[in-house]
């Protein structure tokens, strides 16, 4: 009953083979665009070299130009598979002897850099451990030394729209009785508004809800910077972001700089925005769908159209400048925002998610699988095992169709709260924006006759555009209150 001890360890070797497989992606995948040349190529493996980062177990690492150098190769022969190491045991190969001189190197001087202990030992013996290895040791026997000062984080902006997507949550105001939180992208070239939206929640869902249509509609960008919120850090938007060919990169933690730009963004949403949400007019606003329609008036009549400070330009007109951007395929889209899960399929070929059972291939029973699905819909799984495709889970017992997480959100309960004033700036942004759609397409020039001979003289249109529609004067369309 259930897989042996072996089998355990074989499929966890598995799982952990493919964290490393996403971890090298996203340290490789800006370097590794065949766009570049071979200089830009090699000055930002560099960059990357010269960086410490966190591998999927936790610990802090350093890689070495020729390891990304072969990554890089790697990805290009065989995709994102080729990145997967094989699941295999192997002894140290080091001889113990160096690394005692090595940590004697160290002791001896605390100040030494494992670059630098390399470098003596190389010196010394003619050969060297990796630097990699080195400062692993280090680390595991303490003898790290302490960190220098990071370099000040000066004014920094991306050089084309769709380069960088900074994202982040806001904490909004309260709709029938409960918080709301509002999730947004916006480009850092630009400033324009990439992603927004409005939920109940600072979750997976919310966020995936904001940025799904956004990358529908707006293209893919090459970065997605954001912090380390649970919905950020989720294993879901790691795998979304690496089926879409994004570089993921999390802000360091209690470090804000490079957050200063969504920052400045939520900081203008609540002195221009959510300001006019007084406790009476949010009141009168029966739902999220209808707070997002608003949000989305103003982001398109305010916002997007006022030239920003920092930019000289208004945001959707400096972001439409670098356009057209590709839009990705619905496919790729649907795919890449699909979770899932790991389970042990039962010795009668039943898998259970979430209270339901499926039925999948006999040959895949006491084995671990993979489960792939639309947290909105459980009544479809796709099935992996090993990495490769093995079919389609069909519905045994059914009891829920959706993911726990993926709890539909509730309408706010809106009252009748009377008026406090005379002017609903909110809402006169809503039927502004609403005018504005309505007089995108000219249907007078599509009517038959609109144009051409049949059309009146210049001088009798221009006479009847000033007086307007209904034969007012502009005097008297001035008198107006």
């Amino acid at each position: 009953m259930g897989m042996s001890k072996a089998e355990e360890e074989e499929q966890a070797r598995l799982e952990r083979a493919r964290a490393i497989g996403l971890f090298r992606y996203m340290l490789i995948r800006e370097a590794a665009d065949p766009a570049l040349s071979s200089r830009q190529r090699g000055k930002l493996v560099r960059e990357i070299a010269a960086r410490e980062h966190t591998d999927p177990s936790g610990r802090p690492v350093r890689l070495t130009r020729w390891t990304l150098d072969v990554w890089i190769r790697r990805w290009r022969q065989g995709g994102f598979d080729a990145l997967v190491p094989s699941p295999r045991q192997c002894q140290p190969r080091t001889p113990p002897e160096v690394m005692e001189l090595a940590v004697a190197l160290k002791k001896e001087n605390p100040a030494r850099t494992a670059a630098q202990v390399q470098r003596i030992l190389k010196a010394q013996a003619g050969w060297a451990p990796d630097e990699t290895t080195i400062r692993r040791m280090f680390t595991r026997t303490g003898l790290t030394a302490l960190t220098p000062a990071a370099d000040a984080f000066g004014r920094w902006e991306a050089s084309r729209p769709n380069e960088i997507w900074t994202g982040d949550a806001m904490h909004a105001i309260r709709l029938g009785g409960r918080k709301t939180y509002l999730f947004a992208f916006i480009d850092d070239h630009s400033r324009a508004v990439m992603a927004a939206r409005f939920g109940f929640a600072e979750d997976t869902i919310r966020l995936a809800a904001a940025l799904r249509p956004a990358l529908a509609s707006r293209g893919i960008p090459a970065h997605a910077y954001v912090d380390n919120g649970s919905a950020f850090v989720d294993t879901w938007l790691l795998r979304a972001c690496a089926k879409l060919g994004i570089k993921l990169v999390h802000s360091q933690p209690r470090r804000p700089e490079g957050k200063g730009k969504i920052e400045r963004f939520f900081r203008t949403v609540r002195d221009q925005f959510l300001v006019e949400l007084t406790g009476e007019r949010a009141a009168r606003i029966a739902d999220l769908a209808e707070l997002n329609k608003l949000f989305t008036a103003w982001t398109e009549t305010v916002y997007h159209v006022r030239v920003h400070s920092e930019t000289g330009q208004p945001p959707l007109a400096r972001w439409e400048a670098g356009g057209p951007f590709p839009l990705p395929a619905d496919a790729d889209l649907a795919e890449a925002f699909r979770w899932s899960e790991w389970r042990t399929v039962s010795k009668t070929a039943l898998v259970s998610l979430h209270g339901n059972q499926y039925q999948v291939d006999p040959a895949l029973a006491r084995r671990r699988v993979e489960l792939v699905f639309d947290p909105f819909d459980l009544t479809v799984l796709s099935v992996r095992c090993g990495g490769k495709d093995a079919g389609t889970a069909t519905p045994h017992h059914i009891t829920r169709h959706s993911h726990p997480k993926a709890r539909p959100e509730d309408p706010g309960s809106g009252g009748d709260a009377p008026r406090a004033t005379g002017i609903d700036y909110i809402a006169l942004l809503g039927e502004q924006h609403d005018r504005q759609r309505e007089r995108a397409v000219n249907y007078h020039a599509l009517m038959p006759g609109a144009g051409g001979d049949s059309g009146p003289p210049a001088g009798q249109a221009g006479q009847e555009q000033e007086q307007g529609q209904d034969g007012r004067g502009a005097g008297e369309e001035d008198g107006r209150g």
